[in-house]
């Protein structure tokens, strides 16, 4: 009789790739809890960056990036993911007004997965690879212009996930919200104590490190977020004037935990559909984590209709740019253990990178 469940090594190369998965900061806040026919997605509390992300918006959508992530790593190791979304919701903390905001001391049970035999067809193989090739690329795009059908595959693809994907124009309306969230960060103590807590590091398992942080440079288009210790050469011969990138929102007609979970999902999705077809990609969501700014580009972007999640840059290297480094990753086995608590087998000794 064929085995109904992945064996543990398999477990173990899905939850590599569903690692890789961007999250704010590069905190990484998921847990994994395997069952003996399912496997568990839980948000770790301790991980919620609170100055950064005080309405926790940033910590469901980067737990929903892992959990595409992992669907697209199951999908090709041969085993079709189906996804049970909050299928036992915390009891709220009536200590906090938002009812979206459960237990800070619970962690949040998100999802879980079945899995059956699945074939793996050549798009499977396609987006497992682009978990191991995708970067954030925080430098100035070339001039070479996205094709229309890249961004059209793109919003069909986040279409299927209940989310909608809009083109972004940097005008001087949107170039102004952006200033007053990046100014209203800088006169916030918290939040650039937890910036610094949280980027410039070399060596660690967390965090931003200072070899994929370009200084930003405020002529941008879109000026990247101001993380300590910036190392990262921006390519020769491309000046902001000739970056010829495109911003893209996606938003959700609901803001609970629920559309912000499908948002981190189709995140994950837009990203890896990108980068299959050979482009770069960074994500920008500090607008988003100023409740005044993210209310002005639900108005600006989506007309009052959707709740934007997320923004993402898509653009074409320049010519000649290194080749990004990937971002530090914790080990899986800190991440992962049986619903029982007990270890899993071969999870000892790896790092992922």
């Amino acid at each position: 009789m064929a085995a109904q469940f992945p064996d543990d090594n398999t477990v173990r190369a899905a939850l590599m790739l569903a690692s890789r998965a961007p999250s704010v900061h590069n905190s990484q806040p998921w847990l994994w809890r395997v069952g003996p026919r399912s496997l568990h997605l839980y948000a770790d509390p301790a991980l919620h960056l609170k100055h950064t992300d005080p309405d926790r918006r940033d910590f469901i959508v980067s737990c929903g990036a892992a959990l595409d992530h992992c669907a697209v790593a199951l999908a090709a190791l041969g085993w079709q993911a189906t996804i049970h979304r909050l299928p036992n919701p915390a009891v709220p903390n009536p200590a906090v007004p938002n009812p979206n905001v459960p237990n800070p001391n619970v962690p949040d049970h998100l999802a879980s997965i079945t899995v059956r035999h699945h074939t793996v067809g050549e798009s499977d193989t396609a987006l497992a690879a682009a978990i191991t090739q995708r970067r954030t690329d925080r430098r100035i795009f070339s001039s070479r212009p996205v094709h229309l059908g890249d961004i059209a595959w793109m919003g069909a693809r986040v279409a299927r996930m209940g989310v909608s994907l809009r083109r972004v124009e940097t005008t001087t309306d949107f170039k102004a919200i952006l200033t007053q969230a990046l100014w209203q960060h800088a006169l916030d103590s918290g939040y650039a104590e937890e910036l610094t807590t949280w980027s410039g590091r070399h060596a660690a398992t967390a965090g931003v490190p200072t070899r994929n942080i370009p200084d930003s440079d405020p002529a941008s288009a879109v000026p990247a977020r101001i993380f300590a210790g910036a190392a990262l050469d921006q390519p020769l011969h491309a000046p902001p004037a000739y970056d010829n990138g495109v911003l893209l929102a996606l938003g959700t007609s609901a803001d609970d935990r629920l559309s912000r979970l499908r948002a981190g999902e189709a995140t994950s999705s837009a990203l890896l559909t990108a980068t299959a077809r050979g482009l770069a990609t960074c994500l920008v969501s500090e607008v988003l984590e100023v409740v005044e700014t993210r209310r002005m580009l639900r108005s600006e972007i989506f007309d009052d209709r959707y709740h934007p999640q997320m923004l993402v840059r898509v653009g074409w290297a320049p010519a000649g740019a290194d080749p990004l480094p990937a971002t530090p990753r914790r080990p899986v086995s800190d991440r992962v253990t049986r619903l029982d608590g007990a270890p899993l087998a071969g999870f000892d000794d790896e790092h992922s990178a």
